[in-house]
């Protein structure tokens, strides 16, 4: 439905208005009438208090007329629901080389029901982007209203799915939901806008993936309300959209815009496989509509999302039962150099790596195409650990952090390699004359070449798979590379002197040659490098990993200015730390992470993680004479190089021990399925009409559970009558998310489980699944029927437990997400009963924990999830377990944390037994749902448990809900807590 243009305007609100005020006094702005040269980049983002320009051009983003190179990485706040643990991400991100952070927000996180918004506790977003100015990162915010993200109904909250209108389209109703959930986000983003200089927010993305109704008027009428509804609330920054797989949607021009101009940039995403040969989606591109950045040449090349790994679905089809470790395998550094230096060579200077934090689909929040885990793998894995796949992150983030030129590049002329296998890429700045060459070995073996084309004649070596970036002709400091075999990471002033940092794969050679018309008086530090000078031009080489960090100190060259070289393997490069302060960068070698750094009078101040024993370096501004380490004084020596040099090593961490898991309690936890159970407040299903996509089967009523308001998680179903007793059998018709399944009791006697299959690699993405369960009475049942049917009025009483699972997401724009879920019909043979349907699902939502916390599950009603249920009547029982009864049994038991304070420990739930026996857990931990387990399906059997969340010194209660089919032993099996990762160090963290 196209609205018409009073309709439009009425719905828009003040958007009139809010172009008004901004005019064309907008502190946004695109292609300048003169190009802005090569500089130093912006420097690092916080919320000063001053109005910043944002503005572009086809080569990048310009922010106060400095060119940006935008490398981004993609955490989600509402997959982490401990805010402390937040601020640790962010720090991580940042120190590894990120300068922005892309975050979606859950439209289903926050809002309960129509017109109630909630942005407190787990929800707070405002304190999610004030910590973002506070570590230095901008912010990409992606508020929707449709998000995708694998969450449950692409992030529509649960009570859309039962309102009239259509989704992601014009529709007025529809339009009236959004407007209530922009204004409420809006409110919050439009207060921490860069442009502002009261937040980070540096960009602002519309919708996402939307490849429905594109050239319809619906569609763009759709995509203009947003737009024009964004702007009346003040979002004043770039907008943009993410193009699903490069389709040319939504380019500027293509929608309306108020009469605004130069102020939208295309963006697409791509999730090459591995195999694949990386793709050219920017200047080297066959270009069109459909060929990546070319679809707009007049704004920047711009991924919001580049794959940094990719989910997996239940039954872990896609890394063939291997679960994220296989990810992350074949996903590693290799990978990330590969393709992400492709997307630089090809111009592409906006660039979000999704995931770089994936974190965990808690709750009911997952969609049906995954499980709780949304590790990814992610850089970081979903316990907040460092991975080596960040090496190629760090490196290139760090050079585009310190090298301007890689901002603003042009293609060359074509340079080919001596081996035909090596595809290389060359790119000019034409401000500074630098040369970049990206060498990438798409072969199964390592290829060694020279690019005689380009006058580099010393070998240059590509391993397998893998790709390389060259420098020459490059301005570091004072002196020019010649050119290097192995790729420059950084290039900074400290003190007194100039430090270049080189970095490669373990093993390789590095030569490095620069420009030195007199001779030199090189002073090498290390055993490794050697040196020679000959032709006005210093040689300098080092094998890469073998002595950790190497040092060679030039001097004595007629440069004013020393300059020290540094040379890193991968691994060494991950504890090298820039950091820039009000007095001037500063370089620190050593330390797992180096969190902040703050120079007071003659004393710089660093915090940090450590894991191992490790030597601490550092190279700072000029009157540093003292340092300290978390707060304490580290005694120093001043090196050869010019850094203070820790006299002793900074301690490691003291792993902590953690406790077996005993004393357990459980408790029968379905007596609804009993036929005395009082069901006389649960809600009648009597409904005879849906705004579901799924129909009404004839002569029933609706028996979907988001009709009468029960959103997530199980959903119990009795059914009454009195009027037959000749039934013979019952066809339970049921519709759920993947890995749903249903149990029904006839009077009290089991009659079955039915499940959904697990699905295969084709179904993997199907996100309703539909299913007949027939069961036939047992004798039992059979009998009593028999002796009833002498006229006498029995009261029977069928139950159902439906486990629905998860909404599916709207991708096409179909209304997929109310697609029905719970029971649809229930038909007999034998008879034609006149049932009273009573339905009941999850209680008024958790105000703490959000309506996606809990179902209706019993023991969920009656809160024996939460730690102060008493659980003193309970009975004891020890694990493993091997009950076999159809229903539902509760598990709790407590322990005890004591993790030193200044210990970062992650520690998480492992769940393990015969892969044979069929049943599912939920897991809480202090009344959070930390997901979802499926002993039989898989593949996860590690639950991480956030700190904050769980009390690391302190008390802790665990209540597993074990669900059983009957047909088999069911568990719990083993339940054991792991260690997951520890750092000394840490941020601090607050109980939830």
């Amino acid at each position: 439905m196209e609205l018409s243009r009073r309709t439009f305007h009425a719905l828009a609100g003040t958007a009139t208005l809010g172009f008004a005020l901004t005019g064309s006094g907008s502190p946004t702005s695109a292609n300048p009438a003169r190009t802005a040269p090569t500089g130093p980049p912006p420097p690092v983002p916080s919320a000063d208090g001053r109005p910043h320009e944002i503005g572009f051009d086809h080569y990048s983003l310009l922010v106060d007329g400095r060119r940006l190179v935008l490398w981004s990485g993609e955490m989600h706040p509402f997959r982490l629901p401990s805010p402390s643990l937040w601020r640790d991400v962010l720090e991580k991100m940042r120190a590894h080389g990120y300068n922005a952070v892309s975050v979606y927000v859950a439209w289903n996180h926050h809002s309960p029901a129509p017109g109630r918004y909630d942005f407190t506790g787990v929800r707070d977003l405002d304190l999610f982007l004030r910590t973002a100015a506070e570590v230095g990162l901008y912010v990409i915010l992606r508020p929707g209203p449709y998000i995708n993200a694998e969450v449950d109904a692409g992030g529509f909250p649960g009570w859309l799915t039962a309102t009239e209108g259509r989704a992601r389209t014009s529709d007025p109703t529809y339009l009236r939901y959004v407007d209530e959930w922009l204004t409420a986000v809006n409110a919050i983003a439009a207060k921490r806008l860069f442009t502002r200089g009261t937040g980070t927010v540096l960009l602002y993305q519309i919708e996402n993936e939307y490849d429905a109704h594109v050239d319809e008027p619906t569609g763009r009428a759709y995509m203009s309300y947003l737009y024009e509804k964004v702007r009346a609330d003040g979002i004043d920054v770039p907008l943009f959209h993410n193009d699903k797989g490069r389709g040319g949607h939504w380019t500027p021009g293509s929608f309306g815009t108020g009469g605004e101009k130069g102020r939208w940039l295309y963006g697409f995403d791509g999730y090459p496989e591995p195999d694949r040969v990386p793709p050219d989606w920017g200047l080297f591109g066959t270009g069109g509509a459909t060929g990546g950045a070319t679809a707009s040449p007049k704004t920047p090349g711009f991924v919001p999302e580049f794959g940094g790994g990719w989910f997996d679905p239940w039954g872990g089809s896609a890394f063939d039962g291997k679960g994220y470790a296989e990810a992350r395998r074949t996903r590693d550094a290799a990978y990330e150099r590969r393709f992400h230096l492709t997307n630089l060579a090809n111009g592409i200077t906006l660039h979000n790596v999704y995931m770089t934090f994936g974190g965990t689909s808690w709750g009911w929040l997952p969609a049906p195409a995954v499980y709780t885990s949304y590790d990814y793998g992610a850089a970081f894995d979903e316990a907040r650990n460092a991975t080596p796949k960040l090496a190629p992150m760090h490196q290139t983030g760090q050079l585009l952090r310190f090298v301007p030129d890689l901002a603003k590049l042009h293609r060359a002329k074509s340079v080919r390699a001596t081996d035909e296998r090596i595809k290389v890429y060359h790119l000019t700045n034409p401000d500074t004359g630098a040369h970049f060459y990206v060498l990438r070995n798409d072969s199964a073996e390592a290829v060694s070449v020279t690019l005689p084309d380009a006058g580099l004649d010393v070998p240059l070596t590509v391993p397998a798979r893998d790709a390389k970036l060259i420098a020459a002709e490059l301005r570091l400091g004072k002196r020019t590379l010649v050119h290097a075999t192995v790729q420059p990471m950084l290039s900074l002033t400290a003190g007194r002197q100039d430090i270049a940092v080189f970095a490669g794969r373990r093993g390789d050679l590095a030569q490095v040659v620069l420009e030195c018309p007199d001779e030199p008086t090189p002073m090498r530090l290390d055993a490794e490098p050697a040196w020679s000078w000959n032709l006005n031009k210093l040689n300098i080489t080092a094998p890469l990993g073998a002595g950790g960090l190497s040092r060679v100190r030039v001097e004595g060259d007629g440069v004013d200015t020393p300059m020290l070289v540094l040379f890193a393997d991968d691994a060494t490069a991950l504890r090298l730390w820039p950091h820039e302060t009000p007095s001037g960068p500063l370089l620190v070698y050593g330390p797992a992470l180096l969190r902040s750094a703050e120079l007071r009078d003659s004393t710089v101040h660093l915090t940090g993680d450590t894991t191992g024993q490790t030597g601490l370096e550092v190279w700072g501004p000029r009157g540093i004479t003292h340092v300290t380490w978390n707060g304490r004084p580290v005694a120093t020596r001043i090196s050869a190089s010019g850094s203070l040099l820790a006299l002793r090593p900074l301690p490691g961490v003291t792993r902590p021990s953690l406790p077996a898991l005993g004393g357990w309690r459980r408790r029968a936890g379905n007596p609804e399925s009993e036929p005395d159970f009082d069901d006389s407040d649960w809600t009648t299903a009597d409904k005879e009409t849906t705004f579901s996509t799924t129909p009404v089967p004839d002569g029933q009523p609706v028996l979907f559970a988001d009709d009468y308001g029960f959103h997530y998680g199980d959903v119990w179903y009795r059914g009454e009558w009195s009027d037959e007793n000749g039934i013979e059998s019952v066809s339970l018709a049921y519709s759920t998310g993947t890995q749903g399944l249903l149990m029904a009791w006839l009077d009290g006697e089991p009659l079955g489980t039915h499940r959904m299959p697990v699905p295969d690699k084709e179904r993997a993405r199907q996100g309703t699944w539909t299913a007949k369960a027939g069961f036939d009475l047992p004798e039992k049942l059979r009998e009593r029927f028999r002796e009833a049917r002498d006229g006498t009025r029995d009261r029977h009483v069928l139950s159902v437990l439906v486990r629905r699972m998860q909404h599916d997401m709207d991708g096409k724009a179909l209304d997929t997400h109310k697609a029905a879920r719970g029971l649809t019909a229930v038909t007999f043979e034998g008879g034609s009963p006149e049932v009273k349907w009573r339905i009941q699902g999850a209680s008024t939502p958790d105000p703490v924990r959000g309506p996606m916390n809990t179902g209706g599950l019993h023991g969920e009603r009656e809160g024996w999830h939460l730690p102060e249920y008493d659980d003193g009547d309970w009975k004891d029982a020890e694990l493993p377990r091997a009950d076999r009864r159809q229903g539902v049994t509760w598990y709790r038991t407590d322990f005890r944390l004591d993790v030193a304070p200044d210990v970062d420990a992650s520690i998480g739930l492992v769940l393990d037994d015969d892969p044979g026996r069929a049943y599912r857990v939920q897991i809480f931990l202090n009344g959070w749902n930390m997901g979802q387990y499926i002993n039989d399906v898989g593949p996860q059997h590690t639950f991480v448990l956030p700190n904050g969340i769980l009390r690391t010194r302190g008390a802790n209660t665990l209540a597993l809900a074990v669900l059983s089919d009957g047909t088999t032993p069911s568990g719990p099996g083993e339940a054991r807590l792991t260690l997951l990762g520890a750092a000394a160090g840490g941020v601090p963290v607050k109980p939830v």
